[in-house]
């Protein structure tokens, strides 16, 4: 732990990371085979991976297809993978969102559908509703990125602008039962916002989408505005009765992750506090008070004694101003933040990442800090201030060897962080 704080914390990330393997995960929650087809359909970082898992236990006919991250795919036999942009949806995710719908048409009671969901099939499935064109849709989710917004109000949103989104493809594959097995990257667990629930029924209404675009501003295209100002946003609520037979399980989580992460290190002597799996605002905001918590433990021992690992999950934000163009992604903003409040406070040590293996918009997943990495950027010129105001965590790291670049996970169970006060 004293000698190589990196190692550690890869170690966690890694046990992390396991607690939401779908080969750990997928198997105890798969229903019993039907009378008739069985038919796959999915999206996410890591629905891939999910596929194939679900290939290699499923006692039985399967067929299906699931839309996945370019680069994030896996080699599977009977289920079709399709890849697409993130997070900037495409073509190619518009005609995996149209593959999806094509698939559940016709089916019978007898027949199964096994919807398996995790992080990002927002951006890739975009399915344009009502008079909506994919360019419409690219500009929606360039707004919301760019909003501030929390990842709950982006998708309640997203959900009253598609055609497939807010539990429509659900609704595609009445009369058949839906099982939708949900790895969840979402602050609360709530699987209808986990990619935009596509095939759970939502509670929020197309009115609640339109006071999120009052609240925070959003300059969204007039077809947009104008579908949902109509009874055609409408989307399948919970108590529809063509989705009563329907089951949701949220089967890996942060919450699961950060506790096998505690258990790890509670294993090898370290006492661990786990903040919250729920953590969401800005992420430099995120940042100053994970570190003025840090601070406060190795000044005072308050809130807790030295030494101690601080856990903790969510999805931050990284809100952009015009013309900021810098690199890098919210765990890399976290803890640049994270780095200046600790500066000099010696034997405190930062770790974020996010668990699909991708930040933001470069090839790392996160990137290690400590009290000395301030100091550090100074010696190589850069002022680790102006990098934070400019949005580029990422040139930070990268100038001090601190990036964590473990590639494509096969999950995602949104961010992990970790904070060592030695």
């Amino acid at each position: 732990m004293a000698d190589n704080p990196k190692a550690f914390f890869q170690r966690l990330f890694h046990v992390a990371i396991r607690a939401a393997d779908p080969a750990v995960c997928l198997p105890p929650h798969l229903p019993p085979r039907p009378k008739g087809r069985t038919v796959v359909v999915g999206a996410g970082k890591g629905a891939a991976q999910l596929a194939q898992v679900l290939e290699n236990v499923w006692d039985g006919p399967l067929e299906g297809a699931i839309v996945t991250r370019r680069g994030f795919g896996a080699a599977t036999k009977r289920i079709e993978v399709i890849e697409a942009s993130h997070p900037v949806p495409d073509e190619a995710g518009n005609r995996g969102a149209r593959r999806l719908l094509e698939l559940v048409q016709g089916l019978t009671r007898d027949d199964l559908v096994i919807a398996l969901i995790t992080g990002g099939g927002s951006a890739l499935l975009p399915a344009p509703a009502g008079g909506l064109t994919l360019e419409d849709e690219i500009r929606i989710n360039e707004v919301l990125l760019t909003s501030g917004a929390p990842i709950s109000a982006m998708n309640t949103v997203r959900k009253h602008v598609s055609a497939i989104k807010g539990g429509r493809l659900a609704l595609a594959a009445h009369p058949a039962r839906v099982v939708t097995l949900v790895v969840s990257d979402i602050p609360g667990d709530d699987p209808g916002l986990v990619s935009s629930g596509p095939t759970v029924p939502t509670a929020s209404t197309r009115q609640d989408a339109l006071a999120i675009i009052d609240r925070y501003r959003l300059k969204l295209p007039q077809a947009a505005l104008d579908h949902l100002h109509s009874p055609a946003a409408d989307a399948p609520r919970p108590d529809d009765p063509r989705l009563a037979g329907n089951e949701v399980k949220v089967i890996a989580s942060a919450r699961l992750s950060l506790e096998a992460a505690a258990g790890w290190a509670e294993a090898q002597g370290i006492r661990t506090a786990i903040l919250s799996d729920a953590i969401e605002g800005e992420a430099r905001d995120v940042g100053l008070v994970h570190g003025a918590i840090a601070r406060e433990i190795a000044l005072r021992d308050q809130p807790f004694a030295r030494p101690v690992l601080l856990l903790s999950g969510g999805e931050t934000t990284v809100t952009l101003g015009h013309g900021e163009t810098g690199k890098g992604g919210r765990n890399g903003e976290f803890l640049l933040s994270f780095a200046i409040a600790v500066a000099e406070m010696k034997g405190i040590e930062g770790f974020a990442a996010d668990t699909d293996g991708i930040d933001g918009s470069e090839t790392n997943a996160g990137a290690f800090a400590d009290f000395t990495t301030v100091r550090r950027l100074a010696e190589h010129g850069l002022d680790a201030k102006a990098l934070l105001a400019s949005h580029d965590s990422w040139t930070a790291f990268n100038a001090l060897g601190d990036l964590f670049t473990p590639g494509p996970t096969g999950t995602n169970v949104n961010d992990f962080r970790a904070i060592l006060v030695k």
